[in-house]
C-alpha cells in the first residue's frame, strides 16, 4: 500500500526530529525535551493543515508541505556582514537596542545593546543552557499546546531566539529591534528556521519592540517564528512586526499575548514580501482592566498570498479592544483577514471596535474579509465592520479636475490609504524605513514625484 503524503510529510519530519534531538550540542532541561516530544507527535499525529480546516480553508499550504527543506548547518550563514543585515534594516542607524538573528540563530558580530537599568535581551539559547528553570514556566505558557502544527514543528526544532526581560518599574528609553534573517545558504535545497522569541514586561514596565523578518532577495526559504509575549499588572508595551520576506519565501508567524491587570498592549502588524505568508495574533485578558490596539497593513502584488488572523479574548471585564487591519492588493494577489473578537460569560463592561479594510487595484486582486463577533455577555459595547472596494472614482475626478495626472492621482490615493496605518508608528527610524519601502513597493504606485510628496 502506497502511504498518504500526510504520513510520508509527518515521518520525514519525525526522522528529521531524531537526528536533530541527537545531535543537541548539550542535554537539554527534561521539561524542554518533553515539551519537544509532546510537541512532535502532535504535529505527526495530524500533519499540516489544509483547506478542510476551518482556520485554513482560504491559505493552502501544500507548496509548504511539498517542499524539502533543511537546516542550515552550524556557521553556514557566517559570512553574512553588517552591511547585508543595513541593507534588510530600516536606517542603517537605528537608535536603539539591535539584536540579529541569521538561519534562527544569534549572530553576536552584528548585535548592538548597550546598558540600560537592568533589560535583558539576549540569545534565548543561551538563558536555557545557563537558566533553564527561569523559563520554565515561560516557555511554550502561552502558546497554547496543540495551537498549530506549525507552532508544534518550532516547538520542536527552535535552536534559538530572543529573550527580552524588561524588569519592573523600567521605562525603556531606546527601541528594541530584533532582526531575523534568512540567507541563501550554500546548499540546493531551500532553508528553514524556526525563531523563537520571549518577551517578559515586567510589572509597571514600559517599552518598544520591534521584529523584523528578511531575507536575501529571490531566496526560497521558510521561516517559522513564535512569539510569546507576557504583560504583568500595569505594564505597557508596543509592538511592531515587520514582515518582508523574499518574493519566492514562506512565512508563518504566531504571536501570543497575555495581558495582566491594567496593561496596555498595542501591536502594529506590516506583511509586505513574501511567495506566502501567514500571520497570526492571539491576545488573551487574563485580569481586568486592560487596554489592546491591534494595527496592521497587508500589501501584496503579482501572485502574492498572505493570510491574518486575529483573536482577542475578553475574557475579563471592564477590558478595551481596538482593531484596524488594511490591506491593498494589486495584480492577482489574496489577501485575508480573518478577525475574531470574543467576550466571554462575566465579561461585562467590555469595548471592543474592530475595522478591516481593502483597496483592490485590479480585477484580479481577491480579499476575503471575515469579522468575527462571539458575544457571551451582557453590558458590553461592540462592533465590527468591513470594507472592500476600488478606488473612489469620485475622488480620482476631483483629483483630476485640479490638473493632476490619472496616474499621480491613484498613487495619491492609494499612500492615502496606507498613511492610516503607518501614521501611527512611532519610532522615528522605523517610520522613515515603512515610507520608503512603501514608495519603492507599494502596489498601484507610478508616479514617483508623487510618492515623495504624498509619503
Amino acid at each position: 500500500m502506497t502511504p498518504s503524503p500526510v504520513a510520508t510529510e509527518t515521518e520525514l519530519y519525525r526522522a528529521e526530529f531524531e537526528a536533530f534531538a541527537a545531535g543537541r550540542p548539550a542535554p537539554e532541561a527534561a521539561w524542554l525535551r518533553r515539551q519537544r516530544e509532546e510537541a512532535i507527535e502532535r504535529f505527526q499525529e495530524r500533519g499540516f493543515p489544509t483547506v478542510a480546516e476551518e482556520d485554513w480553508r482560504f491559505t493552502n499550504v501544500a507548496p509548504i508541505a511539498r517542499t524539502a527543506f533543511r537546516r542550515p548547518a552550524p556557521g553556514e550563514a557566517s559570512g553574512v556582514r553588517a552591511v547585508d543585515v543595513a541593507a534588510f534594516g530600516f536606517e542603517r542607524a537605528f537608535a536603539g537596542h539591535q539584536i540579529v538573528f541569521v538561519d534562527g540563530r544569534l549572530a553576536p558580530g552584528l548585535s548592538s545593546i548597550t546598558p540600560e537599568g537592568g533589560l535583558q535581551i539576549g540569545s534565548l539559547a543561551e538563558v536555557l543552557s545557563r537558566e533553564p528553570e527561569r523559563l520554565q514556566s515561560r516557555l511554550g505558557r502561552v502558546v497554547s499546546g496543540g495551537s498549530s502544527s506549525f507552532a508544534d514543528l518550532n516547538a520542536a526544532f527552535f535552536e534559538d531566539g530572543a529573550f527580552v526581560f524588561i524588569p519592573p518599574g523600567l521605562a525603556v528609553e531606546k527601541p528594541i529591534h530584533l532582526v531575523f534573517m534568512s540567507s541563501r545558504g550554500t546548499g540546493s535545497a531551500p532553508m528553514l528556521s524556526h525563531p523563537r522569541t520571549v518577551v517578559v514586561a515586567g510589572r509597571g514596565s514600559q517599552a518598544q519592540v520591534v521584529e523584523s523578518y528578511a531575507g536575501a532577495p529571490g531566496a526560497a526559504y521558510l521561516a517559522n517564528a513564535v512569539t510569546e509575549i507576557v504583560l504583568e499588572d500595569g505594564a505597557g508595551l508596543e509592538h511592531y512586526k515587520v514582515q518582508r520576506e523574499s518574493e519566492a519565501a514562506f512565512h508563518v508567524g504566531l504571536t501570543a499575548v497575555v495581558q495582566g491587570r491594567a496593561s496596555r498592549f498595542k501591536s502594529h502588524s506590516f506583511a509586505l514580501g513574501g511567495r506566502l505568508a501567514r500571520n497570526d495574533v492571539r491576545q488573551l485578558f487574563a485580569a481586568e482592566g486592560g487596554e489592546c490596539e491591534l494595527n496592521g497593513l497587508f500589501a501584496v502584488a503579482g501572485e502574492q498570498h498572505t493570510d491574518t488572523h486575529t483573536v482577542i479574548d475578553h475574557a475579563q471585564p471592564h477590558c478595551t479592544s481596538r482593531e484596524l487591519y488594511k490591506g491593498i492588493l494589486d495584480g492577482k494577489s489574496r489577501g485575508v483577514f480573518v478577525g475574531r473578537i470574543l467576550v466571554r460569560e462575566g465579561a461585562r463592561k467590555t469595548d471592543a471596535h474592530q475595522t478591516n479594510k481593502n483597496l483592490l487595484l485590479s480585477r484580479e486582486a481577491l480579499v476575503d474579509s471575515v469579522p468575527q463577533l462571539e458575544i457571551l455577555a451582557s453590558d458590553v459595547k461592540c462592533k465590527h465592520g468591513s470594507t472592500t472596494g476600488q478606488l473612489d472614482p469620485a475622488a480620482l475626478f476631483y483629483l483630476r479636475s485640479r490638473g493632476i495626472p490619472e496616474a499621480a492621482a491613484r498613487s495619491l490615493l492609494v499612500c492615502a490609504f496606507a498613511s492610516d496605518v503607518v501614521g501611527r508608528v512611532r519610532v522615528p527610524a522605523l517610520k522613515a524605513g515603512l515610507e520608503r519601502h512603501l514608495r519603492e513597493h507599494l502596489p498601484g504606485l507610478r508616479d514617483r514625484e508623487i510618492q515623495e510628496a504624498v509619503l
